[in-house]
Parts: structure tokens; sequence; C-alpha cells
């Protein structure tokens, strides 16, 4: 008796399984050729269409309008009065900025043309948008003051300058940082939103300043004849030097040290350089022809012990 109610409590649910289970797949039968997969088919391919069309031509975009600032910044640098250093500094900030740009409206176009609601999306980040600006606005400053730093044109790659308490040779120039490389050694990264006063030491020749020491006694003339004699001899080997060497006369250091100063202007980078040729040459002369010169002050003798 008890198998026997077992067995009909089963029958009844396993057909009370199959209905439910064929009533499912007839409603997904429904649903499956209800749908209209001809209008579906035909919208995606429209969709893809438009894609690759917008591809193709912001492509084309790309490539002539990055031409187009090719050829114009290649004609710059032929031109002598433009400085290489910050055309092509210009040049690169620019293709990255229009490579930006042509970023942004071809994503903008996809995801319009997906029917992303890209407009209700940035209306929604507006405050995320505000916030971000808020902590960024440090960044930003970098920026600007690194646009205003290259249309001022402040300095180049290679000048030596002095920002703050930092002396070097500028490295490289970015629109957020400014790179230099200080006489050590030491490269500097300093944030542009930090560069208030610039002395650039490489616009217009630099003076080359040479103290000779004499004695109270020293025959003035004899020496003087001996430096126009170095100056005729050597003036001619180095095309550096704009203007001198001009012969200033006999300057008072105090203390009863006295100096004869010659002084010349060369071009940037070549008055070291200038300055021990001519020093090494004075001594020579001076030494050759007899002409004594005051000993050091500093006493380099180590008593014995």
């Amino acid at each position: 008796m008890m198998n026997s109610l077992y067995l009909a409590a089963k029958t009844s649910l396993t057909e009370s399984s199959i209905a439910s289970i064929q009533k499912n797949t007839n409603v997904f039968q429904r649903l499956w050729q209800g749908i209209n997969w001809e209008n579906i088919l035909g919208k995606i391919i429209g969709k893809l269409v438009i894609i690759i069309a917008l591809s193709i031509l912001f492509f084309i975009l790309n490539k002539v309008g990055k031409a187009v600032i090719n050829r114009v910044f290649h004609q710059y640098q032929q031109k002598e009065n433009y400085s290489k250093n910050r055309v092509g500094t210009i040049h690169s900030l620019l293709n990255n900025a229009y490579a930006y740009l042509l970023i942004f409206f071809y994503l903008y176009a996809i995801l319009s043309t997906i029917g992303v609601p890209v407009g209700t999306l940035i209306a929604g980040a507006g405050i995320l948008s505000l916030a971000f600006g808020l902590g960024a606005q440090g960044f930003v400053n970098d920026l600007v003051t690194g646009l205003f730093i290259l249309i001022e044109q402040q300095f180049d790659v290679g000048d030596l300058v002095t920002i703050g308490t930092i002396t070097g040779n500028i490295s490289a120039i970015g629109l957020r940082t400014t790179q230099v490389r200080s006489i050590d050694g030491t490269l500097n990264f300093i944030p542009n939103r930090n560069i208030t006063i610039v002395s650039n030491k490489s616009r217009g020749n630099r003076q080359v300043l040479i103290n000779l020491r004499v004695h109270n006694d020293t025959d003035i003339a004899a020496l003087e004849q001996l430096i126009e004699t170095v100056n005729k001899h050597l003036l001619p080997k180095y095309p550096a030097i704009k203007q001198g060497p001009e012969l200033l006369g006999l300057t008072d250091l105090g203390h009863g040290d006295l100096v004869y100063q010659v002084q010349m202007y060369t071009l940037n980078g070549d008055d070291v350089t200038i300055q021990r040729a001519f020093l090494k040459a004075y001594l020579a002369a001076f030494k050759k022809d007899g002409l004594q010169l005051p000993e050091s002050a500093l006493n380099l003798n180590i008593p014995p012990k």
C-alpha cells in the first residue's frame, strides 16, 4: 500500500516537472521567434560601417594634421633667428596636443554612434571633475607657467641659469617641470610653478676678467707691452672673442694688494677656456722676460715634526 502511494506521488511530480519544462521551453521559443533578427543585424552592420568610416576619417585627419604641423615647424627650423631647441620643444608639444584632441573627439564620436549618452555622462561627472580640478591646481599651474616660459623664451636647453638656489645648465624643458643639471652633475627637477625669478647667464656675451697681481714697484709700461704682445698673438686663434682684450689698468684690492686687470667678452661657453689660455700665456711671457710677480700669500710649507 505504501509503495503504491509513493509511486503515485513520484509519477505526479515527474509529470508536473515535465509540464513546467515544456511551458518554459515554449515561452523561450516564443521570445526567440519574436526577436527581429533582421532588424538587429541591420543596425549592427550599420553601426560597424559608421565606426569604420569614422576610424578612416580620423586616421586621415591625424596624418594630414601632423604633416602640416611638421612642415610648418621644418620651415621655422631652417631660419637662423629661431632657436632649434625651442622650436623642437614646441613642435613636440603641439603634436601631442593635436593627438590628444583627435582621440577625444574620436572616442566621443564612437560612443555617440553606439548610443552611449556621452553628454549625460559628462554632465554627471561635473562634480567629480570639479573635485579633481581643485586637487590638481598645482598641476594646472605647472602647465600654465611652462607654457608662458616657452612663449616668453625665458631660457633654452643648454642655457646656464640660476633658478632660486640652483645654478646649472638647462637639460630639458617641459610643460610641468624644468630639468637643470648642476655643475657637480646633479639633475634637478623644478616644478614650473616654483620658477619665479630666472637669471639667464647665456644671453649675450660672457665677461672674462683676468687679474694679474703686481708689486708696488712693477714697471707698468713693460707689463702692458708684454700683455699687448700676447694679445696680438692669441687673438686671431680665438674667434669666440667678440670684444677686447681691453687693458683696464691697476686696481687696489685692499691690504696693499694690487692687480692689473684685462677684460674681454666672449661667446657663452668659451669664457673659461679663453681665460685660462690668456692667463697661461701672460705668466709665461712675464717669466721669459724676467718680470717678477708677487708670490702667493698662502704658505704651503709644512713644518717638520
